[in-house]
């Protein structure tokens, strides 16, 4: 058999008849045949039937606490209480992972996140994303993909949907969802993509594909935070409750402050970032954020917030390019 011929027969459909109150864990793989990319793939199919609840990790390999948490999860769910299917990629991005590479995919120096739904003759990530997209996301009742604060971003845990008013049952589901998963933080992004634009995220595609869809955000600086991995634990338990799908000991939730609009403050400039602030700490309109030097120490820019609000995101290491987004300020808006 010739490589191609090897190549052509690698698994590319998942086997989702499995026997009720099972397990299998399988591995996709595509190719480009010059580049060639696995999806590990963990079915738990409980005793009953139910929702099929999929949780994706490693959309960015950097991005650690989502795939330990992940990891927890898949060894404690017990089949015979489970109520559906639990769908679950551990790690989406293998090469990056391995490779130890921030949000880009090594191979092709793609953004996963960035070419949903992805193309089946594009380029390795493209073809992963549409792996995903017609594997995974299109089999799935709710949907949820779980990401972190990359090696350089100092980020406060939140979760998040968007609010598609086009679909609202499925919008009502995830607000409802996102509200029951102790998160102190839930973001609600608007939502004004037409039914035939690449959504680029893989849960705002599976929000314009009109399935309910959410995703964490827990960790940052590209470390494992225990906090962060078993507050995204506990997320996951409140949601699969909450689904009546697993029962699990929940503690009673606080209400999260809501979060409705966003404003990105960019780089006027590159060099070196300065800032005393933190992710979670609140700042108000016109607050000195930091300063950017060149590289000899001289200041050539002063960062002034725009916008009082909560920092849900911020550079959290020295380097920073001109138009790069310096941090994100979450803030809640009672305008219609």
């Amino acid at each position: 058999m010739s490589i191609l011929d090897a190549v052509a027969q690698l698994p590319v459909n998942l086997n989702f008849n499995i026997q009720s109150a099972s397990t299998s864990e399988q591995v996709l793989t595509v190719s480009n045949r010059i580049d060639t990319a696995s999806l590990p793939v963990k079915i738990i199919k409980g005793k009953m039937d139910g929702p099929v609840f999929s949780i994706v990790a490693g959309i960015h390999g950097y991005e650690y606490p989502p795939i330990m948490a992940v990891q927890q999860i898949m060894a404690e769910i017990d089949p015979d209480k489970l109520k559906g299917t639990l769908l679950i990629v551990p790690v989406a991005n293998t090469t990056a992972f391995f490779g130890r590479t921030v949000f880009y995919n090594p191979a092709d120096g793609k953004n996963l996140n960035r070419v949903f739904p992805g193309k089946p003759d594009g380029t390795i990530s493209e073809r992963l994303a549409h792996l995903i997209t017609i594997q995974i996301i299109t089999r799935s009742t709710v949907f949820l993909d779980v990401h972190a604060g990359d090696a350089g971003e100092d980020l406060t845990d939140f979760v998040c949907y968007y609010d598609n008013k086009n679909t609202p049952e499925q919008t009502d589901l995830a607000r409802r969802l996102a509200e029951g998963t102790g998160f102190p933080l839930l973001v609600t992004y608007p939502f004004n993509l037409a039914k035939t634009e690449p959504a680029e995220y893989a849960f705002k595609h599976a929000t314009q594909q009109g399935i309910t869809a959410l995703s964490m955000e827990a960790g940052k600086l590209g470390g494992v935070q225990q906090r962060s991995v078993q507050q995204i634990k506990t997320g996951i338990y409140n949601i699969l409750r909450e689904l009546d799908m697993y029962a699990s000991a929940g503690k009673p939730v606080p209400r999260p402050v809501i979060l409705n609009r966003q404003h990105y403050l960019k780089s006027p400039e590159k060099g070196i970032f300065y800032s005393d602030l933190k992710s979670g700490d609140t700042v108000s309109k016109g607050q000195k954020i930091g300063m950017i030097s060149d590289v000899f120490g001289k200041t050539i820019a002063d960062i002034n917030a725009e916008q009082a609000g909560i920092i849900l995101y911020k550079i959290g290491t020295p380097p920073v390019n001109k138009g790069e987004t310096i941090l994100c300020i979450g803030y809640h808006c009672t305008a219609k």
